[in-house]
């Protein structure tokens, strides 16, 4: 066989009758759409190339028929999982196969064997959480476990922060099913010298593998000896090191050697891993330094002490993540304002000897002058707010970029020796401060790790000239210190063009054969590890966005797209596709990702469609386009990707401005503008009610609604009440004596003032009982109907006419508070974005405050007073909290005043979105998903409590759902303090 590669694989323009056959052979979904193929020329990297098309396969069988037919037309594959590469590996031209739709499934777990099989799309948190059903877990532990698929990491051999303990991905996997590169399928697995022959004999490619590899391997032994990189931890090149010594040994592993090929070589559809021992326990010590230099240096002393992991967080990363909401609770734990933090923690069965260690080492580190404060987290609750920080680095760390001006993964993950690491990293640093870059430095000091992100601007030639040099130059630092260019994310596009250097010219000679023998029509996966492009080629600033035309909005992004947005394409192209909005089993973002598994459906799907839009010729067609709507219709608009993505890409402000665009080319719907007027609706529902709630009861009424409509004949509506909050206001006696706490404001909203004005009674007697005077705002509304439907102009109008209200005709010092989230924080949100030169309503948005954050401040002084026996106490209470509210302040406020209530056991489901999300689960033709999103976890965590468990829920929409899909009366909290409060809150 030849040892070169027979014909080029660049397939970049339409190949005919390609589509076609691929749609007669797979039983997968295939889209050759635009927008799919947009969608799936990024990864986390900084680079881009369109695909010819995408392939969804359903089978081990899907994937051999894509492989062997794109082999039959020339056309190169790429296997894709999460799309979380951060070095270019899952981009290319040709096929793109995602394996992470379908092949998702955990095909067996023998706890005794220690052992599971897994395809190649199943997530590294979904074999832990069933492995530790066993005691047992997946040894390399990635920072992205919560989306990063077994396939690609073992594609990139990916490794993790507990690495000194548990190795990299090579080594935990036993077997592989592969398919290779004309389509034919193979296993890969230790074999023995008789059955490495007996292999050989097939006459396929697989026999081919078997009979010329091993002479290849013998010829080049010196070669492999004095090439291969030294240090352990290495995701670089093809490990031709694991088959050295084959005769020896006596067995010959092609399932190793495959892991970290990036796809070049195989393509594994079904592993067999080894599980490992899950520890009981784990202890942290987290280290207070004033450099990073000082923490570095204090890595010897913690190895020392056995530790499981040893790693390290700048001031950078620290910073940013002052910013969020979700890691507020932060600060709470550190001492002072440390330059950087070291992390090292101690795992095992014995608690006891493990704080044991820890504690011998924060003596150690004291003794030798290491750091100023070392703090010891030995409990889950101590350790959960710095611990979901340090998880999140890279994503914070990526939110840091300006526009185009972005940390980039070019240098990212070199490693050397822990003994070398503090006198290479200062040099590391003398090369940035030479060439004038900043960079965040995080990672792993236990292995001689730190990823380092210079942010460069791609868009500026001579920046894209000073990140190659600084590459070649970090490249020569490396080898000098005998390290590996790449200790974890591969070569991918950004450092295959160094390996021939790196390797020497003779293994490099070997590796290129090794390509050709496996793949000798270049289909799997090319330009990586070897023959690559320039590393500047294919950049996704430059080369892959053409300069963003005019477009005006409605909505100022200059507001919600954080630092640097211009406008709307920059505001979704902040999206770096690290893929944080693919997770499933936490928080709320996305949540018909959750439930479709399909790329287009998740945040990073959505903004790059929106990216693709906004650089047509004219944007504001593209924004009408049909199919990027069929991407952006299963977008709640939880908001929950303006807190949980790290970029804070607000896809619903986004969507709102897209459904504006739409309409102004293709007319507005009745349905939207029904949706938009609720308020009104709502309103004439009291003036008119009880006859208004029959229509609601009369089945043939409903049906009709849906057939003309679409509103759905399977949900109840909700009732109006005749007595509503403005009518119970205006009619009480309001003579009593002084308020000592002062004037507070109440938002009407539009929906419990007219359909569940028992809530706000609640409330506005409780404020009153606390010492406020309460001075109702009932005759306007937020405009967050009318946003929800992208009804921009009557949003406008609404939001000037609501805050020009509330800045003159109440005191100007009077908190503005409500119980809806969704009104209430849009005064802090969008209200700026519509309003964007308006000091009006940036004074009234600074006024909005949570009534829970009012009422507990009144418990702890005592103004309020809840007794300590009531019909509450003994209770439990499940909360769920609004998805606006999470966006914008979180849940801290709400779970405070429960707790307050003496005798009341407290719990804060983990329940992600609950699937109404206003009018969407209302809407005919997203029923369906709307009660998928609920039983993802909120319906079955009702479930699973008993009959007498309380549940609480902030938003109407909510309550709507609980009631509708676990058949249990949800409370507003307010309206459990008013009940714990007993008689005495009668008003």
């Amino acid at each position: 066989m030849t040892a070169e590669l027979t014909r080029p694989a660049t397939a970049t323009t339409a190949v005919p009758g390609l589509e076609e056959t691929l749609r007669s052979r797979v039983t997968g979904e295939v889209a050759f759409d635009d927008y799919s193929r947009h969608l799936f020329s990024r990864d986390a990297s900084m680079y881009a190339i369109t695909p010819l098309g995408v392939v969804f396969p359903r089978t081990h069988d899907d994937v051999a028929a894509a492989v062997r037919t794109a082999a039959e037309f020339g056309v190169p594959v790429v296997p894709r999982g999460a799309g979380t590469s951060l070095a270019g590996q899952t981009v290319g031209p040709g096929l793109v196969l995602d394996l992470s739709r379908h092949l998702n499934r955990i095909v067996e777990l023998d706890p005794v064997a220690r052992t599971a099989v897994v395809e190649a799309g199943v997530v590294q948190d979904q074999l832990n959480r069933a492995a530790a059903a066993h005691g047992l877990m997946f040894g390399p532990d990635t920072s992205t476990s919560n989306r990063a698929t077994i396939g690609g990491m073992i594609g990139n051999n990916s490794a993790g922060s507990g690495s000194l303990t548990f190795g990299m991905t090579i080594d935990h996997v036993r077997a592989l099913d592969v398919v290779l590169s004309d389509g034919s399928t193979a296993r890969l697995e230790p074999v023995d010298a008789d059955e490495r022959r007996r292999r050989a004999a097939a006459d396929t490619l697989e026999g081919a593998l078997y009979r010329e590899l091993p002479a290849l391997v013998t010829e080049n032994e010196d070669a492999i000896a004095a090439g291969m990189p030294l240090f352990w931890r290495r995701a670089c090149g093809y490990r031709l090191d694991r088959l050295a010594g084959f005769a020896e040994s006596g067995t010959f592993d092609l399932a190793t050697f495959v892991v970290g090929a990036e796809g070049t070589l195989v393509l594994a559809t079904r592993a067999v891993v080894d599980l490992v021992p899950k520890p009981a326990r784990t202890v942290y010590a987290v280290g207070h330094f004033d450099t990073v230099h000082g923490a570095i240096s204090a890595t010897a002393d913690a190895l020392s002490c056995d530790p499981h992991q040893v790693e390290m967080m700048d001031r950078t990363i620290l910073d940013l993540s002052r910013r969020k909401i979700e890691y507020a609770d932060l600060g709470n734990h550190l001492v002072g304002d440390p330059a950087a933090l070291l992390f090292v923690s101690f795992s095992g069965d014995d608690e006891a000897g493990l704080v044991a260690k820890l504690r011998a080492l924060a003596a150690l580190w004291e003794r030798h002058g290491h750091g100023y404060h070392t703090l010891e987290l030995v409990t889950p609750a101590e350790q959960a707010a710095l611990l979901k920080v340090r998880k999140s680095s890279l994503g914070l760390l990526m939110a840091a970029g300006e526009g185009t001006r972005r940390p980039l993964a070019f240098v990212e993950d070199t490693a050397v020796a822990p003994e070398h690491l503090a006198e290479y990293t200062a040099r590391f640093k003398q090369i940035l401060d030479e060439n004038r870059l900043e960079a965040g430095f995080y990672g792993h000091c236990s292995v001689g790790c730190l990823h380092i992100r210079p942010f460069v601007d791609l868009t500026d030639p001579a920046q894209v000239a000073t990140m190659r040099r600084v590459a070649e130059r970090i490249k020569d630092l490396v080898a000098e210190y005998g390290g590996v260019n790449s200790s974890e994310h591969g070569d991918g596009l950004a450092r295959s063009e160094f390996n021939r250097e790196i390797f020497g010219d003779e293994l490099y000679e070997a590796m290129r054969r090794v390509k050709a023998l496996f793949d000798p029509g270049n289909v799997m996966n090319p330009g990586k590890i070897v023959d690559a492009p320039s590393m500047t080629e294919n950049l996704r600033d430059r080369d892959a966005l053409p300069p963003a035309p005019r477009l005006t909005t409605a909505l100022s992004f200059e507001v919600i797209g954080g630092p640097g947005a211009t406008g709307m394409r920059d505001a979704a192209d902040r999206c770096m596709n690290i893929g944080l909005c693919r997770k499933t089993t936490a928080g709320v973002m996305c949540p018909s990702y959750q439930v479709t598994l399909e790329e287009e459906h998740s945040t990073r799907g959505r903004a790059n469609a929106l990216v693709k839009a906004l650089s047509e010729p004219d944007p504001a067609a593209g924004l009408a386009d049909g199919r990027l709507h069929e991407i952006l219709d299963l977008c709640l608009m939880c908001k929950a990707c303006k807190s949980e993505c790290p970029m804070g890409v607000d896809m619903a402000s986004l969507k709102a401005e897209a459904l504006h665009q739409q309409h102004a080319v293709h007319g507005t719907p009745l349905r939207s503008r029904l949706f938009g007027a609720i308020r009104t609706l709502n309103r004439l529902g009291s003036a008119t009610a009880p006859l208004s709630n029959l229509p609601g009861r009369v089945g043939v009424l409903r049906r009709l609604a849906e057939r003309t409509v679409g509103i759905t004949a399977r949900r109840p509506l909700p009732r109006f009440d005749r007595d509503n909050l403005v009518r119970w206001y205006r009619r009480r006696d309001l003579t009593r004596a002084a308020a000592p706490a002062g004037t507070v404001v109440w938002l009407a909203d539009s929906f419990t003032t007219f359909t569940e004005p028992h809530i706000g009674r609640a409330a506005i007697g409780l404020l009153e009982r606390a010492g406020w005077r309460v001075e109702l705002a009932g005759g306007g509304c937020c405009g967050r109907s009318s946003l929800s439907k992208g009804l921009l102009d009557d949003a406008r109008r609404k939001a000037t006419g609501l805050v020009t209200s509330l800045a003159r005709d109440t005191p100007a010092d009077a908190p503005i508070v409500g119980c809806e989230p969704s009104c209430v924080f849009t005064l802090r949100d969008e209200t700026l974005a519509l309003l964007p030169d308006s000091a009006e309503a940036r004074s009234v948005g600074e006024r909005v405050r949570q009534v829970e954050e009012l009422l507990v401040e009144a418990l702890d002084d005592g103004r309020l007073v809840l007794p300590e026996r009531s019909a509450l106490s003994g209770r439990r209470v499940v909360y769920h909290g609004h998805c606006h509210q999470k966006a914008e302040v979180g849940t801290a406020a709400t779970l405070a005043l429960l707790r307050r209530i003496p005798g009341l056991e407290v719990s804060e489901i983990d329940s992600g979105c609950c699937g109404m999300a206003g009018s969407f689960g209302f809407e005919a033709e997203h029923y369906a998903t709307s009660m998928e999103v609920g039983r993802d976890r909120l319906l079955p965590a009702i479930d699973a409590e008993s009959a007498d468990t309380l549940v609480a829920a902030t938003g109407v929409s909510c309550r709507q759902q609980i009631f509708h899909g676990a058949g249990r009366t949800a409370w507003h909290p307010l309206e459990l303090v008013r009940e714990a409060l007993g008689p005495a809150g009668t008003v």
